[in-house]
Protein backbone atom coordinates (compact mmCIF):
# COMPACT_ATOMS: atom_id res chain seq x y z
CA UNK A 1 0.00 0.00 0.00
CA UNK A 2 2.68 2.50 1.07
CA UNK A 3 4.57 1.36 -2.47
CA UNK A 4 1.42 2.32 -4.44
CA UNK A 5 1.04 5.52 -2.47
CA UNK A 6 4.69 6.32 -3.10
CA UNK A 7 4.23 5.89 -6.91
CA UNK A 8 1.37 7.97 -7.18
CA UNK A 9 2.76 11.42 -4.55
CA UNK A 10 4.58 12.58 -7.95
CA UNK A 11 1.18 13.31 -9.86
CA UNK A 12 -0.63 13.90 -7.42
CA UNK A 13 1.87 16.51 -6.53
CA UNK A 14 1.86 17.97 -10.02
CA UNK A 15 -1.90 18.01 -9.76
CA UNK A 16 -1.65 19.82 -6.55
CA UNK A 17 0.62 22.74 -8.29
CA UNK A 18 -1.22 22.84 -11.29
CA UNK A 19 -4.45 23.35 -9.42
CA UNK A 20 -2.59 26.06 -7.01
CA UNK A 21 -1.50 27.75 -10.16
CA UNK A 22 -5.17 27.58 -11.71
CA UNK A 23 -6.51 29.49 -8.42
CA UNK A 24 -3.45 32.26 -8.78
CA UNK A 25 -4.81 32.83 -12.30
CA UNK A 26 -8.05 33.28 -10.98
CA UNK A 27 -7.40 35.13 -8.00
CA UNK A 28 -5.43 37.47 -10.07
CA UNK A 29 -8.76 38.39 -12.62
CA UNK A 30 -10.78 38.63 -9.52
CA UNK A 31 -8.10 41.00 -8.11
CA UNK A 32 -7.96 43.38 -11.40
CA UNK A 33 -12.10 42.71 -12.47
CA UNK A 34 -13.20 43.87 -8.95
CA UNK A 35 -11.90 47.92 -9.15
CA UNK A 36 -12.13 47.84 -13.08
CA UNK A 37 -16.08 46.86 -12.53
CA UNK A 38 -16.58 50.21 -10.70
CA UNK A 39 -15.32 51.46 -13.76
CA UNK A 40 -17.39 49.67 -15.95
CA UNK A 41 -19.47 52.19 -18.02
CA UNK A 42 -16.08 54.37 -18.54
CA UNK A 43 -14.66 51.41 -19.87
CA UNK A 44 -17.33 50.70 -22.34
CA UNK A 45 -17.38 53.84 -23.71
CA UNK A 46 -13.70 53.29 -24.57
CA UNK A 47 -14.52 50.39 -25.97
CA UNK A 48 -17.52 52.10 -28.01
CA UNK A 49 -15.34 54.71 -29.67
CA UNK A 50 -14.32 53.43 -32.72
CA UNK A 51 -17.91 52.73 -33.41
CA UNK A 52 -19.53 55.80 -32.22
CA UNK A 53 -17.15 57.80 -34.53
CA UNK A 54 -18.65 57.01 -37.34
CA UNK A 55 -22.38 57.09 -36.18
CA UNK A 56 -24.68 60.46 -36.89
CA UNK A 57 -24.64 63.06 -34.67
CA UNK A 58 -26.74 62.67 -31.83
CA UNK A 59 -27.02 58.51 -32.35
CA UNK A 60 -26.62 56.34 -29.76
CA UNK A 61 -26.12 52.61 -28.70
CA UNK A 62 -29.17 50.35 -28.04
CA UNK A 63 -30.04 47.58 -25.26
CA UNK A 64 -32.51 44.69 -26.33
CA UNK A 65 -32.62 42.42 -23.08
CA UNK A 66 -33.25 43.79 -19.84
CA UNK A 67 -29.94 43.16 -18.28
CA UNK A 68 -27.70 44.40 -21.30
CA UNK A 69 -27.31 48.01 -19.30
CA UNK A 70 -25.64 46.45 -16.51
CA UNK A 71 -24.25 42.68 -17.74
CA UNK A 72 -22.63 43.95 -20.57
CA UNK A 73 -20.35 46.44 -19.13
CA UNK A 74 -19.83 44.06 -16.14
CA UNK A 75 -19.16 41.40 -18.71
CA UNK A 76 -16.28 43.82 -20.58
CA UNK A 77 -14.43 44.72 -17.47
CA UNK A 78 -13.88 40.59 -16.65
CA UNK A 79 -12.67 40.47 -20.30
CA UNK A 80 -10.63 43.03 -19.23
CA UNK A 81 -9.21 41.75 -16.76
CA UNK A 82 -8.33 38.62 -17.98
CA UNK A 83 -6.73 40.98 -20.91
CA UNK A 84 -4.56 42.38 -18.35
CA UNK A 85 -3.36 38.99 -16.27
CA UNK A 86 -2.11 37.33 -19.51
CA UNK A 87 1.53 38.35 -18.10
CA UNK A 88 0.78 36.56 -14.76
CA UNK A 89 -1.13 34.05 -16.94
CA UNK A 90 2.06 33.00 -18.99
CA UNK A 91 4.25 33.44 -16.15
CA UNK A 92 2.12 30.80 -14.21
CA UNK A 93 2.11 28.75 -17.26
CA UNK A 94 6.22 29.23 -17.58
CA UNK A 95 6.41 28.16 -13.55
CA UNK A 96 4.43 24.92 -14.24
CA UNK A 97 6.58 23.90 -17.18
CA UNK A 98 9.89 24.82 -15.90
CA UNK A 99 10.73 22.05 -13.78
CA UNK A 100 10.26 20.07 -16.75
CA UNK A 101 12.52 21.63 -19.31
CA UNK A 102 16.48 21.42 -19.47
CA UNK A 103 18.62 24.76 -18.81
CA UNK A 104 18.85 26.01 -22.20
CA UNK A 105 15.46 25.05 -23.26
CA UNK A 106 14.43 27.58 -20.12
CA UNK A 107 16.62 30.45 -21.42
CA UNK A 108 15.17 30.17 -24.62
CA UNK A 109 11.53 29.84 -23.38
CA UNK A 110 11.80 32.42 -20.79
CA UNK A 111 12.17 35.52 -24.01
CA UNK A 112 9.41 33.81 -26.39
CA UNK A 113 7.06 34.07 -22.98
CA UNK A 114 7.92 37.77 -23.38
CA UNK A 115 7.69 38.14 -26.98
CA UNK A 116 4.38 36.22 -27.26
CA UNK A 117 3.01 38.66 -24.31
CA UNK A 118 3.75 42.05 -26.34
CA UNK A 119 3.14 40.62 -29.76
CA UNK A 120 -0.63 39.81 -28.03
CA UNK A 121 -1.05 43.08 -26.54
CA UNK A 122 0.54 44.45 -30.27
CA UNK A 123 -2.43 42.57 -32.03
CA UNK A 124 -5.19 43.74 -30.15
CA UNK A 125 -3.73 47.15 -30.28
CA UNK A 126 -3.87 46.74 -33.80
CA UNK A 127 -7.51 45.81 -34.01
CA UNK A 128 -8.62 48.44 -31.92
CA UNK A 129 -6.75 51.26 -33.33
CA UNK A 130 -6.88 49.93 -37.20
CA UNK A 131 -8.90 47.40 -37.97
CA UNK A 132 -11.80 48.50 -35.86
CA UNK A 133 -12.49 51.53 -37.76
CA UNK A 134 -12.09 50.32 -41.36
CA UNK A 135 -14.72 47.59 -40.42
CA UNK A 136 -16.77 49.59 -38.61
CA UNK A 137 -16.76 52.68 -41.02
CA UNK A 138 -17.45 50.57 -43.83
CA UNK A 139 -20.35 48.57 -42.30
CA UNK A 140 -21.78 52.29 -41.32
CA UNK A 141 -21.48 53.42 -44.64
CA UNK A 142 -23.21 50.74 -46.69
CA UNK A 143 -26.03 51.01 -44.91
CA UNK A 144 -29.26 51.94 -47.21
CA UNK A 145 -30.77 55.18 -47.34
CA UNK A 146 -33.53 55.71 -44.85
CA UNK A 147 -31.96 53.15 -42.45
CA UNK A 148 -30.85 54.07 -38.76
CA UNK A 149 -27.88 52.41 -37.42
CA UNK A 150 -28.54 51.34 -34.18
CA UNK A 151 -25.86 48.69 -32.67
CA UNK A 152 -27.03 46.53 -29.62
CA UNK A 153 -24.29 47.33 -26.93
CA UNK A 154 -24.21 43.30 -26.38
CA UNK A 155 -24.11 42.72 -29.79
CA UNK A 156 -21.07 45.00 -30.69
CA UNK A 157 -19.21 44.11 -27.53
CA UNK A 158 -19.44 40.61 -29.08
CA UNK A 159 -18.34 41.72 -32.27
CA UNK A 160 -14.91 43.74 -30.59
CA UNK A 161 -14.02 41.23 -28.44
CA UNK A 162 -14.51 38.41 -31.54
CA UNK A 163 -11.55 41.49 -33.24
CA UNK A 164 -9.52 41.32 -30.19
CA UNK A 165 -8.81 37.85 -29.66
CA UNK A 166 -8.51 36.53 -32.88
CA UNK A 167 -5.52 39.47 -33.68
CA UNK A 168 -4.26 38.42 -29.98
CA UNK A 169 -3.93 34.78 -30.94
CA UNK A 170 -3.20 35.66 -34.89
CA UNK A 171 -0.32 37.46 -33.71
CA UNK A 172 1.38 34.47 -32.06
CA UNK A 173 2.41 33.00 -35.41
CA UNK A 174 6.00 34.53 -35.39
CA UNK A 175 6.17 32.50 -32.17
CA UNK A 176 4.48 29.45 -33.29
CA UNK A 177 6.74 29.46 -36.17
CA UNK A 178 10.05 29.62 -33.68
CA UNK A 179 8.93 27.34 -31.53
CA UNK A 180 7.93 24.44 -34.42
CA UNK A 181 11.50 24.93 -36.02
CA UNK A 182 13.51 25.11 -32.58
CA UNK A 183 11.72 21.44 -31.17
CA UNK A 184 12.84 19.83 -34.75
CA UNK A 185 8.68 19.71 -35.30
CA UNK A 186 9.44 21.04 -39.32
CA UNK A 187 12.26 22.73 -40.56
CA UNK A 188 13.11 26.22 -42.26
CA UNK A 189 13.08 24.58 -45.75
CA UNK A 190 9.83 22.92 -45.37
CA UNK A 191 8.25 26.08 -44.18
CA UNK A 192 9.87 27.90 -47.42
CA UNK A 193 8.23 25.62 -49.54
CA UNK A 194 4.94 25.22 -48.28
CA UNK A 195 4.74 29.26 -48.08
CA UNK A 196 1.92 29.50 -50.92
CA UNK A 197 -0.77 27.06 -48.50
CA UNK A 198 0.16 29.22 -45.40
CA UNK A 199 -1.00 32.32 -47.01
CA UNK A 200 -3.90 30.43 -48.26
CA UNK A 201 -4.28 29.12 -44.47
CA UNK A 202 -4.30 32.43 -43.28
CA UNK A 203 -7.03 34.03 -45.43
CA UNK A 204 -8.93 30.67 -44.27
CA UNK A 205 -8.38 31.37 -40.46
CA UNK A 206 -9.07 34.77 -41.28
CA UNK A 207 -12.71 33.64 -42.29
CA UNK A 208 -13.73 31.74 -39.43
CA UNK A 209 -11.79 33.85 -36.59
CA UNK A 210 -13.44 37.39 -38.25
CA UNK A 211 -16.36 38.69 -38.63
CA UNK A 212 -18.32 38.12 -42.31
CA UNK A 213 -16.56 40.42 -44.43
CA UNK A 214 -13.57 40.57 -46.66
CA UNK A 215 -12.08 43.54 -45.46
CA UNK A 216 -11.30 42.26 -41.60
CA UNK A 217 -10.33 39.07 -43.32
CA UNK A 218 -8.19 40.46 -45.50
CA UNK A 219 -6.96 43.06 -42.49
CA UNK A 220 -6.28 39.94 -40.73
CA UNK A 221 -4.91 37.42 -42.90
CA UNK A 222 -1.95 39.73 -44.82
CA UNK A 223 -0.15 40.92 -41.37
CA UNK A 224 -0.87 36.98 -40.35
CA UNK A 225 1.44 36.22 -43.20
CA UNK A 226 3.58 38.91 -42.74
CA UNK A 227 4.39 37.81 -39.28
CA UNK A 228 5.01 34.12 -40.45
CA UNK A 229 7.58 35.57 -42.77
CA UNK A 230 9.26 37.36 -39.52
CA UNK A 231 9.31 34.35 -37.52
CA UNK A 232 10.57 31.99 -40.89
CA UNK A 233 13.18 34.77 -40.70
CA UNK A 234 14.41 34.87 -36.56
CA UNK A 235 14.39 30.82 -37.09
CA UNK A 236 16.51 30.38 -39.62
CA UNK A 237 18.99 33.09 -37.57
CA UNK A 238 18.13 30.85 -35.14
CA UNK A 239 19.38 27.74 -36.55
CA UNK A 240 22.57 29.13 -38.09
CA UNK A 241 23.27 30.17 -34.78
CA UNK A 242 23.16 26.97 -33.58
CA UNK A 243 25.09 25.03 -36.52
CA UNK A 244 27.69 28.31 -35.84
CA UNK A 245 27.39 26.97 -31.94
CA UNK A 246 28.11 22.97 -32.93
CA UNK A 247 30.91 23.79 -35.33
CA UNK A 248 32.66 26.00 -32.84
CA UNK A 249 32.44 23.27 -30.16
CA UNK A 250 34.19 20.54 -31.50
CA UNK A 251 37.05 22.59 -32.74
CA UNK A 252 37.83 23.69 -29.15
CA UNK A 253 37.63 20.40 -28.20
CA UNK A 254 40.53 19.05 -30.57
CA UNK A 255 42.53 22.20 -29.60
CA UNK A 256 42.83 21.14 -25.95
CA UNK A 257 43.28 17.47 -26.38
CA UNK A 258 46.14 18.74 -29.02
CA UNK A 259 47.47 20.86 -26.21
CA UNK A 260 50.63 19.07 -24.63
CA UNK A 261 50.92 18.12 -21.10
CA UNK A 262 53.34 20.15 -19.36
Amino acid sequence: MNKTYSAELPFITHLIELRNRLLHIVLCIAFLALPLSMYANDIYALMAKPLMAHLPQNSTMIATNVTSPFMTPFKLSLVTAVFLSVPFILHQFWGFLAPALYKNERKAIFPLLIASTILFYCGVAFAYFVVAPLVLGFFTAAAPTGVAVMTDIEAYLDFVLTLFFAFGVCFEVPIFTIVAVWSDFTTVESLTEKRPYVIVGAFVIGMFLTPPDVLSQTLLAVPMWLLFEVGLLFARLKMRAVKSSEVIAPAKVKKRRLKPKK
